[in-house]
């Protein structure tokens, strides 16, 4: 299990947000998820998670295409302010999501602990690697060779990935995960 420490690590501590244990006291998630929010907190990750904002109801109030889920964070889509997704957790299972700008929910992770051991990789990973840290490109292009370099640390990034959680990578049509991992190939 990811911990506070190891998050904080690469992410930064001012950039790792713990939970309060009175905002989540009323989720209705499983009791061992409400302390890993506690415990370990939530990290920016660098074009995925911009802002950690858990919300504090105890009713779920992110509404998507699945129903309503607890909101655990928000990103402002570069071109279009108003465009914002979100990480939620769907009340009783604790599965994860994230939520387009539109409500559809793309299944994330099967749990809190899965989700953020999964950030903690590839956040790891990603800020590490001088290939994987710009997904979108570098403004001029990736020769033949690097190219090929960062396809191999993409795979090798799903593998460890899908180790972590299998469920996450059943698919791939509202699968947030491959569909992730692929955009920096194409």
């Amino acid at each position: 299990m990811a911990t506070y420490d190891q998050l904080s690590e690469w992410a930064g501590l001012e950039h790792v947000t713990r939970a309060g244990r009175d905002a989540v006291a009323g989720w209705r998630i499983p009791g061992f998820m409400k302390a890993q929010l506690v415990e370990v907190g939530i990290p920016v990750v660098p074009r995925l998670i911009e802002r950690v904002v858990m919300q504090s109801e105890a009713q779920p109030a992110l509404l998507t295409s699945r129903g309503p889920l607890y909101r655990l964070t928000e990103q402002a889509d570069p071109d279009d302010q108003d465009e914002r997704s979100s990480f939620g957790v769907e009340p009783e299972t604790g599965a994860v999501y994230f939520v387009m700008p539109d409500g559809e929910a793309w299944f994330a992770n099967s749990g809190v602990g899965v989700w953020l051991n999964v950030l903690h990789r590839y956040g790891s990973r990603v800020t590490s690697s001088e290939l994987l840290s710009e997904p979108d490109g570098p403004e001029e292009y990736l020769s033949e060779e690097e190219e090929e370099r960062a396809f191999e640390e993409l795979n090798r990034l799903a593998e460890e990935l899908k180790k972590i959680d299998p469920a996450a990578f059943n698919g791939y049509e509202g699968f947030l995960w491959p569909g992730l991992l692929d955009r920096w190939l194409y």
